[in-house]
């Protein structure tokens, strides 16, 4: 059954279902504009999540076709999965953060032997165990699609094309080097007090925490602090102070400066409590085997290993930069020490 519901306003729900996640679904947001409507995100591209998608358009009063433009927060397949098959159907224009865009030609250009090879040898430098690494030696072709390929860019500070609507996009890296959420500068249509309704994508969600883990580039040397620019990302969402949060999960919700101090609360106690672990020399994936996850390690699957140790080696970065630990010199694959 498609889950659908009216926000107010102009601004209706799609619960697009993600196969086997627990997430459940994500939350596609439909926006009437002077020129039909406008998508914030489109769902992950499999067919039930499709007929989904279709069906929640019909439930809202629109079709597919009509759609005019959509507007992708980040370019996680759960959010940009089925921007082509929208833009097929209607022609619409499908807009994204440049940095996230970068992300989205890599995946369609990049041979997979180059991924498999940048991966391997990233996680082998992480510490990860040999029959970690040995199937990422035995390169196959990526699952899915190749994702759409934006053709307009969703640039920080600007309105975007919405006729008779103001939607203006704020960059909010961290989940991505090119997140974005979206402010939609009109009263609340129940007159809640805040400054209009936010998008918030992955970025601020009412009751989980979104992964923070590196920003993946083989071609790309410099090195970044995802959890840093999270967390300035969120303290600007939090001076903000939209009415509402119209996020990509869960259940729209109010009070972002309250769930901006939670989230801030829960990082820095997260920091303390990995430089405690830090106490004995520690590589990335030794420290993501300890770390505190939904279930034991040893339950965790492959490929949520990978994303795990990714977000121990973010926090890493935050430390060193805070000046709170440091790698140790001369070991190999390198190990961190709190400081």
């Amino acid at each position: 059954m498609t889950k659908t519901f009216d926000h107010g306003g102009g601004v209706r729900s799609v619960a697009v279902p993600i196969p086997g996640n627990p997430l459940g679904h994500t939350l596609v947001y439909v926006v009437d504009t002077g020129r039909g409507p406008v998508l914030v995100d489109t769902g992950w591209d499999d067919p039930a999540s499709w007929e989904t998608l279709v069906a929640g358009l019909a439930d809202c009063g629109t079709a597919v076709a009509e759609v005019y433009g959509v507007v992708i927060t980040h370019h996680h397949p759960d959010h940009h999965g089925l921007s082509a098959r929208v833009r097929e159907a209607s022609g619409a224009w499908v807009a994204m953060h440049a940095a996230d865009t970068a992300v989205v030609r890599r995946t369609r250009e990049a041979p997979p032997e180059r991924w498999f090879t940048y991966m391997s040898a990233k996680l082998a430098a992480a510490g990860a165990p040999e029959e970690h690494l040995a199937p990422l030696r035995t390169p196959r072709a990526l699952p899915g699609p190749s994702p759409a390929l934006p053709d307009r860019e969703v640039v920080p500070g600007e309105l975007l094309d919405l006729p008779g609507r103001r939607l203006r996009a704020i960059w909010t890296p961290g989940h991505t080097p090119g997140h974005v959420c979206l402010h939609l500068e009109e009263e609340h249509p129940a007159h809640l007090t805040g400054r209009g309704r936010l998008f918030s994508g992955d970025h601020l969600l009412p009751r989980i925490t979104p992964h923070i883990g590196l920003y993946e580039d083989p071609d790309d040397a410099t090195v970044t602090d995802p959890l840093g620019d999270y967390l300035d990302s969120l303290e600007r969402i939090g001076r903000l102070a939209p009415a509402e949060v119209l996020p990509a999960h869960q259940h729209a919700f109010t009070d972002a400066p309250g769930r901006v101090r939670e989230l801030l609360d829960h990082h820095e106690e997260r920091l303390a409590g990995l430089l405690v672990l830090l106490a004995e020399p520690l590589t990335p994936w030794q420290l993501a085997e300890r770390m505190e996850w939904n279930r034991p390690w040893a339950e965790i699957p492959y490929g949520s290993r990978n994303i795990a140790v990714s977000e121990a080696e973010s926090h890493l970065r935050r430390l060193v930069k805070l000046g709170r630990a440091e790698p140790v010199a001369g070991s190999e694959p390198v190990t961190y020490l709190a400081v």
